[in-house]
């Protein structure tokens, strides 16, 4: 009898199937642990295309992981950087269904990865503040505070630093209509139009032209 195909035999394939698992995974919330343990995998291409699948199944129908909440709370706490950057990016995406508000719980250690020294690591946090902000508006304000101070994040180089600003930026515009301190957010995009890092300096630019002249 030929041996059955896992979903993660799946993922192992040549070609890339994580938006068909995904789905596969929503209609049979059965198989989640399967994916889940994948995560854990010592082939990198599975572990990886798991990571994606969890991506897009929090994206798109996120009450099926709503219930493992405290599974990615605790990769958050992973020496893994690939297992804690899935859980800040799912966990973000599943505010969107969390009624039982425990975000809240978990803010001060969502945001405190910010300090951790990793540039890609910080990056998530603030590519998903937006996200957060539409999510649960109740937080803008201090994810705001946030936001103005990443300039004075410790990470290895300045251009480091430079690259985190320049996504503050696109923050600030993606929750722009919700934005209450824009006079703030405004004196701080300002300060980036002398950036020495092109991009970032663009991107300030681009908002200033954006949001008119004071």
């Amino acid at each position: 009898m030929p041996k059955e195909i896992t979903i993660l035999d799946e993922l192992d394939q040549k070609s890339d199937k994580s938006g068909e698992v995904a789905g596969k995974v929503v209609k049979s919330p059965a198989l989640l642990p399967e994916l889940l343990v994948g995560l854990d995998n010592e082939t990198g291409r599975i572990k990886l295309r798991a990571a994606k699948v969890l991506k897009i199944i929090s994206e798109k129908n996120p009450a099926t992981l709503y219930p493992n909440w405290e599974f990615f709370v605790n990769l958050l706490d992973s020496e893994n950087n690939i297992l804690r950057w899935i859980a800040i990016d799912v966990l973000a995406n599943l505010t969107a269904i969390d009624h039982e508000n425990k975000f809240e719980r978990i803010f001060p250690k969502f945001f405190g990865l910010m300090s951790l020294g990793s540039l890609i690591t910080a990056a998530h946090v603030v590519d998903n503040s937006a996200c957060i902000i539409k999510n649960k508006p109740q937080f803008e304000n201090q994810i705001t505070d946030i936001l103005l101070q990443v300039d004075k994040v410790k990470l290895p180089t300045a251009e480091c630093r430079n690259i985190l600003i320049g996504k503050a930026i696109e923050a600030f515009e993606q929750y722009f209509d919700q934005l209450e301190r824009k006079d703030e957010a405004r004196a701080f995009v300002e300060k980036q139009l002398n950036n020495s890092r092109p991009a970032t300096k663009e991107k300030a630019l681009e908002y200033i032209n954006a949001h008119g002249k004071k």
